[in-house]
């Protein structure tokens, strides 16, 4: 294992996220940047090499500083893509690779990128690239000459992460600067303990296209020059083998990951995480009982974090407070301000009752270096020259400075740590022929932390199980967002204006 002599994190050093690669690179060029679930290893200096080869073929390829290259990877091919995208002054978009025919084509008109990096084989990518005019092709897979330097300044963009209002439904791409990206990676290293320090191995079984699994994961082990443990799919049986074999050392996950793996027989339990030191979970709430069995059976303490995509996304984490509360996400990170808000956006004021346990709860806003520049492509609803945004989730501080979430604004469902968004399941059901009215809303789900469920209205005499509903649903959307609950009713609730009344629907779930 790679030991500290490394030195502390590279952040420092560098302006834009690729020189995070070439500073790993410089440190220790032989050490695993990347170890996947087939054993094979790629280094850090191989990982710049190809970077700098996929920036020139880029660049080639007529992508201009501040165009948008669109990436549709996994594993190791992402990185390449991504990192050699931003050295080449391009502004990198991540895409879901499960995404549907009409998501992916929504998300490409939306983002309107010059180029799409894909597999070989990924038939949808290549037939939608010629329609949305894009340029498809396959990350660089062999090293060639560096490429050339691109002016760039850290306020300039360096992704788009797509995100989705809550009351819309519609895609969103969220716009991160490279010096936003890079404050959240200092104040997370600046943790005590760190959650990734030098020759870490991290376990990555979350995806790259998503900010939790691209900041914390990916930017933070190149800040640190640690080693990515990844795996493209998880599976609790073959992590947990994983994790054992590579001697991972730092595990960042969700809560459905951990209650995966207690299912596991304790021995090989045991053994997935005799070597790790740090275990974080974000994304979705973490119970209070699921943390307390991880550590009676493990031995290992799953600190909690939170944040949003606009943040960076970290905002609060229980690493470094004395104690890791059950139900709390931890005190600020160093730079971030919390402050909450009452229900006409004010800082004092009344806050919708949310019954006796939420306390003096509002409407959390939070201040700091990490926050995102606004929306694609205008910037709207950046932060004003305040420098607060509202988060849309409701919550309140304690004594100590940590923040406790109790509901969230909103109908957002969350499934494994993923947002879906009632109004774009609604809209796929209400086109099958057979139904008159539906609502989506979330329902509690041991494994998942929150299960999809349909209500829905149908033809005299029409009758849906859940497996039709999701043939019909699958053919629109990617599989987290399908229902697993379905329910007939005969009329939904709706309110004096006409609307659904989705908080009596909610409540029945």
């Amino acid at each position: 294992m790679q030991t500290d002599s490394v030195g502390p994190p590279i952040v420092d050093e560098v302006r834009c996220l690729d020189q995070l690669v070439r500073s790993a690179a410089t440190r220790a060029p032989d050490q695993a940047a990347v170890i996947g679930s087939d054993g094979v290893r790629r280094t850090w200096a191989e990982l710049d090499g190809l970077v700098d080869a996929e920036a020139a073929r880029v660049l080639a390829s007529g992508v201009d500083p501040g165009d948008r290259v669109a990436l549709r990877l996994r594993g190791f091919d992402f990185l390449v893509g991504f990192f050699g995208a931003l050295r080449a002054g391009a502004i990198a978009v991540p895409l879901n690779p499960e995404l549907t025919e009409r998501e992916l084509a929504a998300a490409l008109t939306h983002c309107t990128p010059v180029a799409l990096l894909a597999d070989a084989d990924d038939a949808l990518a290549h037939h939608l690239a010629q329609p949305c005019g894009v340029a498809v092709s396959v990350p660089a897979s062999s090293a060639g000459d560096r490429a050339p330097r691109c002016p760039r300044t850290g306020e300039d963009l360096a992704v788009l992460c797509f995100t989705s209002g809550t009351e819309t439904g519609v895609p969103r791409a969220a716009m991160l600067s490279h010096r936003a990206l890079l404050a959240n990676v200092e104040q997370c290293a600046a943790l005590t303990p760190p959650p990734v320090a030098a020759g870490d191995r991290v376990l990555l079984a979350l995806p790259m296209f998503h900010v939790y699994g691209l900041g914390p994961g990916v930017l933070q082990v190149a800040a640190a020059v640690g080693t990515l443990v990844v795996l493209d799919r998880f599976d609790p049986a073959e992590s947990a083998e994983l994790m054992a074999r590579e001697r991972v050392t730092t595990v960042i996950g969700v809560p459905a990951m951990y209650r995966a793996w207690l299912r596991l027989p304790g021995e090989q339990l045991r053994a997935a995480f005799a070597d790790v030191r740090i275990a974080t979970s974000g994304a979705a709430p973490l119970p209070a009982e699921l943390m307390e069995a991880v550590l009676a059976a493990t031995g290992v303490q799953v600190y909690q974090g939170y944040g949003l995509t606009e943040s960076g996304p970290v905002l609060t984490s229980t690493l470094g407070r004395p104690v890791a509360k059950p139900g709390s996400v931890g005190g600020a990170l160093r730079g971030v301000e919390l402050r909450l808000l009452d229900a006409a956006g004010s800082p004092e004021g009344e806050v919708p009752d949310l019954g006796e346990d939420a306390g003096d709860a509002g409407v959390v806003a939070v201040r700091g270096p990490s926050m995102f520049s606004g929306y694609w492509p205008d910037g709207a609803e950046a932060p004003g020259e305040t420098g607060w945004l509202s988060t849309g989730d409701i919550g309140f501080i304690d004594s100590d400075g940590d923040l406790h979430l109790v509901d969230r604004v909103g109908d957002l469902i969350i499934v494994n740590g993923f947002n879906v968004y009632p109004h774009e399941v609604e809209g796929v059901l209400l086109e099958h022929a057979a139904v008159l009215d539906a609502v989506v809303v979330g329902a509690p789900d041991e494994r998942t932390g929150e299960a999809v469920k349909a209500v829905l209205v149908v033809l005299p005499g029409a009758e849906l199980g859940v497996a039709a509903v999701q043939e019909h649903c699958a053919r629109h959307l990617a599989r987290f967002k399908l229902p697993t609950i379905v329910e007939l009713v005969a009329e939904l609730p709706h309110s004096l204006t006409g609307k659904v009344a989705r908080r009596v629907v909610r409540e029945g779930a």
